[in-house]
């Protein structure tokens, strides 16, 4: 299979391909286990837009609403005053790159961050804006009884079958939104499972904006050599969860190398 033997060459960690629910390729390499947990880095972003979406059927948000409806601060600034939810998760919400990695804030550091561009012109890629997004839904949740990843965890985690190895912890307790989740291949696989699953339910996450046509809410769109309703989440390092409804397929790769381009990989796997 020229697409594993692309992995392989690339810093494979874990691969595992899956169609419904057969498992046609499951392999380790490099000393990880089916049952070792592996740092997705930036495709724990991939959480975020499915978790809006269940928190709008729930009455609790909207995801055309201002920000400033949570933190009323923002609306006395030209600019900040007409930054949505939706434009925090398709990243048009007029942030400069950066808040990734070790540099994520605070939820409250990110609300104060200013914005470099007006909102929804520009997609800039960083953290900023899913943290502004931890902070209203974090002060939403909380008369309920919850913090964002206890919620990500009772609604849609724990119904997919999903479980969280660790999570980073941020210095004033939070737990960050743009990354940090640790999960085993297989339990990322289940949450690709069940986001097919529901993807008509789910269907405004592979909606692209003007700003930027291959990036919805929190899922990148489309690659060459792929089916036209490829979405997929990405990590640092060559972390993915790739999802295709057409052919019921999701596939998870893990590895460590910076050198692993998905476009290469994905026409690999569908020419096989």
């Amino acid at each position: 299979m020229e697409a594993l033997a692309y992995a392989r060459a690339h810093g494979l960690h874990a691969l595992v391909v899956a169609r419904g629910e057969q498992i046609e390729l499951e392999t380790y390499a490099d000393g990880y286990t089916v049952a070792q947990a592996h740092p997705l880095y930036s495709g724990t972003k991939s959480f975020w837009g499915v978790a809006a979406l269940v928190a709008q059927r729930e009455g609790i948000l909207t995801l055309d609403e201002l920000v400033s409806r949570t933190f009323s601060a923002w609306a006395s600034d030209e600019r900040k005053s007409a930054v949505t939810l939706r434009m925090l998760l398709r990243l048009t919400a007029g942030f400069g790159f950066g808040g990734l990695g070790n540099a994520v804030p605070t939820y409250d550091a990110a609300l104060a961050a200013p914005l470099k561009n007006a909102p929804d012109t520009r997609f800039t890629y960083g953290g900023i804006a899913l943290q502004v997004f931890g902070g209203v839904l974090a002060r939403k949740l909380g008369p309920l009884g919850f913090t964002p990843l206890g919620y990500l965890r009772e609604r849609v985690l724990g119904p997919a079958g999903v479980t969280v190895a660790s999570w980073r912890t941020l210095a004033d307790g939070t737990h960050p939104l743009p990354t940090g989740a640790q999960l085993t291949a297989r339990d990322w696989l289940a949450y690709g499972r069940w986001v097919l699953a529901h993807r008509d339910d789910l269907a405004a996450c592979f909606k692209g904006s003007n700003a930027n046509p291959r990036y919805g809410l929190c899922w990148w769109l489309g690659a060459k050599g792929a089916p036209d309703d490829l979405a997929y989440a990405s990590g640092a390092g060559g972390q993915a969860l790739y999802i295709v409804a057409s052919q019921n397929l999701a596939a998870v790769h893990f590895g460590r190398n910076g050198s692993y381009r998905h476009d290469a990989f994905l026409r690999r796997l569908f020419a096989s």
